[in-house]
């Protein structure tokens, strides 16, 4: 989840950048987080405490009015709606990661994964988007390849993961949706060499960097043992007060070896 909320903030200052390059500077005082971060956080304190998801995206969208809302979303919260929209933007896939630590098969994680999309995103490729996320998490975290994770999202999900970054970057457009950005963020961590290195990857498309950071870094910290000290410290010194409590305690209650330093 801090592998998230840390993509997230590195991502922040290079949203609107288009950037083309893996160089760039990674920890930022210009750098906050987002809605992708609220939200996770939304779905961390659901699983801990058991609040229904739409009262929880309607309070944490309340507290932090301007965490850089979509549209759609921001008018869904400000109504105070309880049905869905129909979204197929890849925030379902955002938020998602702690749904993936939080359940011990894969079978409840997608199930989970499409409760907890499906409150906004019940569209079909929002579910998908959602739902391929947190089965890499998953998988990332119980120790599979991978090659592995591969051949699980393409055949599960139908997402094509043949492409390499080198062949995307030049042409690939900001794209919000689950279809336009999932893949691609998989791709990000499927082509990495560390979290680091994930997280460079999803940036350096130039599409939508926090929100492919945020999936590529939630997949790259179960994979690669957790988020580098530097890098997970930053980030967890721009939340607020209560963001990181929620955030701590979700660790510390799933995953707290990943509280320490990275292997």
């Amino acid at each position: 989840m801090i592998g998230a909320i840390a993509g997230d903030i590195i991502g922040s200052k290079y949203e609107w950048a288009r950037l083309k390059t893996k160089e760039f500077e990674l920890l930022s005082d210009a750098s906050t987080f987002t809605d992708d971060t609220v939200l996770t956080v939304a779905i961390a304190e659901q699983l801990l405490d058991g609040a229904a998801h739409v009262d929880l995206f309607h309070a944490y969208h309340a507290r932090y009015p301007d965490a850089g809302w979509g549209g759609t979303f921001d008018h869904w919260a400000q109504h105070k709606r309880r049905e869905s929209y129909q979204s197929w933007g890849n925030g379902s896939a955002m938020r998602v990661s702690p749904v993936a630590w939080a359940f011990d098969t894969l079978e409840e994680v997608t199930l989970q994964a499409l409760k907890s999309a499906e409150v906004t995103h019940d569209h079909a490729e929002g579910i998908r988007g959602a739902q391929a996320t947190a089965a890499a998490i998953f998988l990332a975290r119980t120790g599979h390849s991978k090659d592995a994770i591969r051949a699980h999202v393409t055949s599960e999900y139908g997402y094509d993961l043949s492409r390499s970054l080198d062949e995307l970057r030049p042409h690939y457009k900001w794209d919000v949706s689950c279809q336009g950005s999932v893949p691609e963020s998989i791709l990000s961590f499927l082509e990495s060499t560390s979290y680091e290195d994930a997280v460079r990857n999803a940036i350096s498309l130039g599409g939508d960097a926090d929100t492919m950071a945020c999936i590529a870094g939630g997949i790259a910290e179960a994979f690669y043992g957790s988020v580098p000290e530097p890098i997970r410290a930053f980030a967890l010194s721009r939340l607020d007060a209560p963001l990181r409590a929620v955030t701590l305690r979700f660790v510390g209650t799933y995953a707290p070896r990943f509280l320490g330093a990275a292997r």
